[in-house]
């Protein structure tokens, strides 16, 4: 019987701008986590719902473990790192059950969890997916040639704090523009047009009212959209800030690092993998 594995996931960049909480991507930027049959039980409550979660689907007896995660993943600067804890802790039980749940299963009980599936479906499958509320989704590979250059400044943003500051209720307007701009992005990646992008991912559902607690957001954008950059946005609900390009990501990264100098830029490609068992 396996008592320990460590399983490995990719950082996510979500809603791509006008795509909010449906859009998302996966990135080279990884965490692990190791789960390990016994131990002191999870201190986490995060982790406590996802085992509890996982034993139910599979109608199996709980029993006791440990984990411990490390990586590169910055916590809570919009680049999944809640969903590395609960698709990493997921994984690890099933494959120390002998594997009685399928991936996709694994999925739904992961974006049910962190109640949106635009970081779930990427770092589960990889590449680029675009899912709804009941966790049907699309997922294609995206090409090396294109870049994701992100400005992560230290200042952690509370998604559910980040979220309080959206208004019930938007213009029919604002929503047809962000629909038009989703749908292109959609395109773009499920053709490889990445031109396309250039002036699809801006939004007006959700980044307006957060602009106040990242006033980088804009400036940083600005800043790569200058250098090269095809546009930007804020990932997931910040506090990082992404920029695609097809050129030149140096020159971009260095424009938006001028906005923000002590804060780090990562130039990354997106992971085609998803999860991946690595022990």
């Amino acid at each position: 019987m396996m008592e320990q594995v460590t399983v490995r996931i990719p950082a996510t960049s979500a809603n791509l701008g006008p795509g909010f909480d449906c859009l998302g991507v996966a990135l080279d930027c990884h965490n692990f986590v190791t789960v390990a049959r016994g131990g002191p039980a999870a201190a986490s409550a995060m982790v406590a719902e996802a085992g509890h979660a996982f034993f139910t689907a599979a109608g199996l007896d709980s029993f006791e473990f440990s984990w411990e995660i490390s990586g590169r993943i910055p916590r809570s600067r919009g680049l999944g790192s809640s969903v590395a804890v609960r698709l990493g802790v997921l994984h690890g039980l099933n494959e120390l059950s002998l594997r009685p749940l399928d991936p996709v299963v694994l999925y739904r009980l992961c974006a049910e969890l962190e109640g949106h599936p635009d970081n779930a479906a990427p770092a589960a499958f990889g590449g680029f997916a675009a899912a709804r509320a009941d966790a049907v989704f699309f997922r294609c590979d995206v090409a090396p040639v294109l870049h994701f250059v992100l400005l992560v400044p230290d200042q952690e943003i509370e998604t559910e704090a980040s979220r309080g500051r959206l208004p019930g209720e938007i213009a029919h307007a604002d929503a047809a523009r962000n629909a038009a701009n989703a749908s292109l992005i959609t395109a773009a990646f499920a053709s490889g047009q990445y031109e396309l992008l250039r002036g699809s991912l801006r939004d007006w559902l959700h980044e307006p009212y957060r602009e106040g607690a990242n006033p980088h957001l804009r400036p940083a954008v600005e800043a790569g959209v200058a250098a090269g950059a095809l546009g930007g946005y804020l990932s997931g609900s910040g506090s990082a800030v992404a920029c695609l390009t097809l050129e030149h990501p140096a020159r971009v990264a260095a424009a938006m690092q001028a906005v923000a100098p002590s804060a780090p830029v990562l130039v990354l490609r997106a992971d085609n993998s998803g999860v991946v068992v690595t022990s």
